[in-house]
C-alpha cells in the first residue's frame, strides 16, 4: 500500500510538472489562464461561444448577451464600469444570473450595499485577469493571478471539462474589443472573503425579538432574569439557538427549565451561550477554546468557511447589535457535566446531546487539534 501511494504521488507530481511546463516560451507574454477551445465540452455538453469579432467592449458585450444582468449591476455599483471599458486587454470569467442566484439568500443584496463597495470590488476583480487569453492557450494546470491580487486555480481534465476553482466554464472565447469573456456557472469567492456586517440600532434582546425566530430563547432569558444583563453595555457575543434548535431538546426539558425552582440551571445553560466581548466571524482563527460567562469553555472551529461552536453550526453570523453581536446556531449548547432532575425525568449532558440529532456528519470538523494549530487562521 505504501508503494502504491508513493507511485500515485509521483504520477501526480509529474502531471503537475507537465502542465506547468506547458506554459513555456511558446506562451510568452501571457499573464493569465487560457480557456478551453470553443468546442470543448463542459459538464453539460458542448461549450457555446466560438470566438467572434469583438466590436463592443466587455461591458457592452455582457449587456448585449442578456444573461449577465446581476454582474453588470454589480460592476456599476462597484464603480468598475469605466475600468472594464478601458483599453485592457482583460480576461473576464463572467458568472451568469443563475450563478448569482445560487449564492446564499441575501448575499447579493448585502454585497450591493454601499458599506460593502470595497468588498464588491474585491469579489469582482477576483474574476478578472490582466491580458487576453483564449481557449487554445489552456494548459492542464495553472495558478493565475487576478486583479484582486489573489490566485485562481485553472484545470483542464482528461474529458476536456474546464474548472476555474469550483466553477465550470460553460462558454468560452466570447470576444470583445478590449478582451475576452469566458462564461462560468458559479460565482468565484476568494478564500476568507467576509462582508462588512450591517450596524444595528437595537440591543441584543431587541434584535432577537425583532428577528422572530428566538421566542424560546427570549422567554428563557426572561425567566432566568438575564434580560437586563443582555441589554447592558457589554459588549457581548451571543450564540443564539433558534426556536427550531430548542425544539430538538428532549421532551419536557424546556418546560422543566422554565420552572422557578430551576432558575439556577437555566442561567447556567444560557450563560454557556454568551462570551464577553464582540467577536465577529472575521476575528476567529482556525481553532480556539473560548471561556463563556457560565465559566466553562466552548470550542470554536472555523472550517472551510463554516463556523462550529462545539457541534453546533453557525447558520447566520455577525448579526450586529448596539451592545454586541449574535451568531445564530442550529443546536442548543450543553455545558459538560450539566444535569437537571425534575418531575419530567433526569436530564444529563450526555442524554441531552444524544437526543439532539446532528446535521450532516460529513460537514463536521475535527473535534481535536494539536496545540500548534491554536490561533492558526484557515
Amino acid at each position: 500500500m505504501r508503494k502504491l501511494g508513493l507511485s500515485m504521488l509521483l504520477l501526480a507530481a509529474l502531471a503537475l510538472m507537465a502542465g506547468l511546463g506547458g506554459c513555456s516560451s511558446n506562451d510568452a507574454g501571457l499573464t493569465g489562464p487560457a480557456m478551453p477551445q470553443a468546442d470543448t465540452k463542459g459538464g453539460d455538453g458542448d461549450l457555446a461561444g466560438a470566438r467572434t469579432t469583438g466590436g463592443s467592449d466587455i461591458v457592452d458585450t455582457a449587456i448585449g448577451a442578456g444573461s449577465f444582468t446581476t454582474l453588470v449591476a454589480a460592476v456599476q455599483a462597484a464603480g468598475l464600469e469605466g475600468a472594464l471599458r478601458g483599453e485592457g486587454p482583460f480576461t473576464v470569467f463572467a458568472p451568469t444570473d443563475d450563478a448569482f442566484a445560487a449564492l446564499p439568500e441575501g448575499f447579493v443584496a448585502q454585497l450591493l450595499q454601499p458599506r460593502n463597495q470595497g468588498k464588491l470590488q474585491e469579489l469582482l476583480l477576483y474574476h478578472v485577469v490582466s491580458g487576453e487569453v483564449f481557449s487554445r492557450q489552456l494548459r492542464p494546470v495553472q495558478f493565475v493571478p487576478t486583479l484582486a491580487d489573489k490566485y485562481l486555480w485553472v484545470r483542464k481534465f482528461w474529458n476536456r471539462t474546464v474548472k476555474v476553482n469550483n466553477a465550470t466554464v460553460i462558454a468560452a472565447d466570447v470576444d470583445a474589443s478590449n478582451g475576452v469573456i469566458h462564461v462560468i456557472d458559479k460565482v468565484l469567492v476568494p478564500v476568507g472573503f467576509e462582508l462588512v456586517p450591517e450596524e444595528s440600532t437595537s440591543d441584543i434582546v431587541e434584535t432577537a425579538i425583532a428577528a422572530g425566530a428566538f421566542n424560546t430563547l427570549v422567554a428563557a432569558a426572561s425567566a432566568a432574569d438575564l434580560v437586563g444583563a443582555l441589554q447592558g453595555d457589554g459588549p457581548l457575543t451571543v450564540f443564539a439557538p433558534t426556536d427550531d434548535a430548542f425544539s430538538r431538546l428532549p421532551a419536557g426539558l424546556v418546560e422543566a427549565l422554565l420552572l422557578p425552582e430551576n432558575k439556577g440551571k437555566l442561567q447556567e445553560l444560557l450563560l454557556y451561550h454568551v462570551v464577553e466581548g464582540r467577536v465577529l466571524k472575521s476575528d476567529l482563527s482556525f481553532y480556539q477554546r473560548v471561556p463563556t460567562l457560565q465559566g466553562s469553555q466552548v470550542s470554536i472551529v472555523k472550517w472551510f468557511g463554516n463556523v462550529w461552536v462545539n457541534t453546533s453550526k453557525v447558520t447566520t453570523a455577525d448579526v450586529l447589535a448596539t451592545n454586541g453581536v449574535i451568531h445564530v446556531i442550529d443546536r442548543v449548547l450543553i455545558p459538560r457535566g450539566f444535569r437537571l432532575d425534575s418531575k419530567a425525568g433526569s436530564f444529563t449532558a450526555d442524554s441531552i446531546e444524544k437526543a439532539m440529532p446532528l446535521g450532516d456528519d460529513a460537514e463536521l470538523p475535527p473535534t481535536e487539534f494539536p496545540a500548534e494549530y491554536q490561533d492558526q487562521a484557515l
